[in-house]
């Protein structure tokens, strides 16, 4: 999964900190990204087109940041669901803190809050923006 933004570290930083991912490692057979970048001759200036994630796990997708010229103009067709709460089975009052904790944290991080929206009273999630407006929602 690859998302487009101006600033790929920057971006990869806010989302180490929602998804508690970590940077990718090298390729296989390097030590260091320089040392690939230089190995695959890479500009130099072009060193920080780019960042990479990985679940610590090793079991959910990696996330690449591609660093492009045009600023984003809608909304995404596809955003990520940050799956806090535990489910509508979790009553109500439970998911919420567990929302609005991880709502605040992100907005500590550089992430807005673009919307909040409930049902019937209830709190179902927040439709919320990373630090260059990237869509995504805290369920």
């Amino acid at each position: 999964m690859t998302i487009d933004c101006a600033d790929p570290a920057r971006v990869a930083r806010f989302w180490i900190t929602a998804l508690g991912y970590v940077e990718s490692d090298p390729p296989r057979g390097w030590d260091t990204w320089e040392s690939w970048l230089v190995d695959m001759g890479v500009p130099e200036d072009e060193w920080d087109d780019g960042a990479s994630l990985s679940d610590p796990d090793g079991v959910l997708p990696a996330i690449s940041f591609l660093k492009v010229p045009e600023a984003r103009t809608a909304k995404n067709r596809l955003h990520l669901d940050l799956q806090v709460s535990g489910g509508r089975d979790i009553p109500s009052d439970v998911r919420e803190t567990a929302i609005r904790q991880k709502v605040a944290q992100l907005v500590e991080a550089g992430a807005t809050v673009v919307h909040e929206v409930g049902q019937d009273g209830v709190l179902d999630h927040f439709w919320m923006a990373d630090p260059e407006g990237n869509d995504f929602c805290v369920v």
